[in-house]
């Protein structure tokens, strides 16, 4: 941290000016959290990132460094001024999700876009492969104005290509990127006794935690004595707004009803990078119970397998491919019993365990964000060294 935030100052000599326009800390939401680790990471290769801040509550708080301006929904003078901002910039990475822009399916982005006069790279963190009729044009308009565009995984890709009018030329793939902790961190299972299973991440309906319960319920009493589980995050700001803590407070009652309140934990401490890491390496296996089947991008996902965690996830499109070569298992939607029968198969065998953690950590170095900070770099040399794409005057 220089200056007080964590990119150091926007003067400093060197590098390309790199606009970075996403929600941001500190408000809680995946897209702001990679953002602010993409942005140390480029600041870390000598980029100058400015960061035009997505305000989605209006709250005008401060703009800190590296925030120069902000986007409000709804806001045609914070358009204008987000896109001269970022027009400033050598290049603009743009961050993609349907829920953070203004308008019918956040189709406010297209006109950001349009008048943005700086090389365009937007990363996708959501490709819908069933689209109402009105996100299928808000999204094919996004992948036409951009002049390159992002998606996190080859599941994603194949999505995209098959749902969207899309040049496969100008799509690239880079995973989500991770912290990558210490060796130290990594072989702390080695000593570890007690079976710590985690879950971590902002809390709602959907994450599927209830199957693990139910599934740690069907392992039976003998069997938990020998388990912890760790439920880790706060609950999402929107579902506390909408409907309070009732879904955490179901899984503590659930708990409670099955008699196993002293071994499972709900932590919603705050955790910066470094204290999040060492979390996530305590654990002997990481649990992603999600619900969702469509979910092509999982941060969550990839610090598992960053950190070395064996992972055991349902079936979702990241899961399936991230997972396939061994560094974990996938299970079936909304399935209790296939749950707790992959965790007795992981915990009660050592070596399997232990070689689902060496393939995680095989995949490590590709998933930092050093090496994500390097091909987003490549990117944006690319298109620094040549003329805008046509795509953004030919979606206007």
């Amino acid at each position: 941290m220089v200056n007080g935030h964590p990119f150091g100052s926007s003067e400093a000599p060197g590098g390309r000016r790199v606009g970075l326009l996403s929600t941001y800390p500190p408000l809680l939401c995946g897209l702001a959290t990679f953002a602010a680790a993409l942005g140390r990471a480029l600041q870390e290769r000598g980029d100058v990132v400015e960061v035009v801040r997505i305000n989605e509550r209006a709250d005008h708080s401060p703009m800190v460094p590296p925030v120069v301006a902000e986007l409000v929904a709804g806001q045609p003078v914070s358009l204008r001024q987000a896109a001269h901002a970022l027009s400033r910039c050598d290049v603009a990475i743009v961050q993609h999700e349907y829920g953070i822009y203004g308008g019918a399916d956040g189709e406010e982005v297209l006109d950001l876009l349009r008048a943005v006069a700086a090389p365009t790279i937007v990363v996708l963190h959501t490709v819908p492969q069933a689209p109402s009729a009105n996100q299928q044009r808000v999204l094919s308009g996004v992948v036409a104005l951009a002049d390159r565009v992002v998606v996190m995984s080859d599941i994603a890709l194949q999505g995209l290509l098959a749902t969207y009018p899309v040049d496969r030329a100008k799509v690239s793939v880079i995973p989500h990127g991770a912290a990558v902790p210490s060796l130290q961190l990594c072989d702390a299972d080695r000593e570890r006794t007690t079976r710590h299973l985690l879950t971590w991440g902002l809390i709602g309906p959907g994450k599927g935690i209830e199957h693990v319960l139910d599934a740690l319920h069907l392992l039976g009493v003998d069997y938990r004595r020998t388990v912890r589980y760790t439920v880790a995050g706060v609950t999402h700001p929107k579902v506390l707004a909408a409907q309070g803590d009732r879904y955490r407070d179901d899984l503590i009652e659930r708990t409670e009803r099955y008699g196993m309140a002293e071994r499972v934990v709900f932590d919603g401490a705050y955790r910066d990078l470094n204290r999040l890491t060492a979390l996530v390496s305590s654990a002997s296996l990481v649990v992603l119970p999600y619900d969702s089947r469509q979910q092509v991008t999982s941060g969550v996902l990839v610090d598992a397998s960053a950190a070395g965690r064996p992972v055991i996830a349902t079936a979702f499109p990241h899961a399936v491919e991230l997972l396939g070569s061994g560094a974990g298992i996938v299970v079936p939607h909304g399935d209790p019993v296939a749950l707790a029968t992959a965790i007795r198969s992981v915990l009660d065998d050592p070596d399997r365990l232990a070689a689902m953690g060496e393939e995680a950590r095989r995949l490590a170095p590709s998933l930092s964000w050093r090496a994500v900070a390097g091909r987003f770099t490549a990117l944006s040399d690319e298109l620094v060294r040549r003329p805008a794409a046509s795509g953004r005057s030919a979606a206007m």
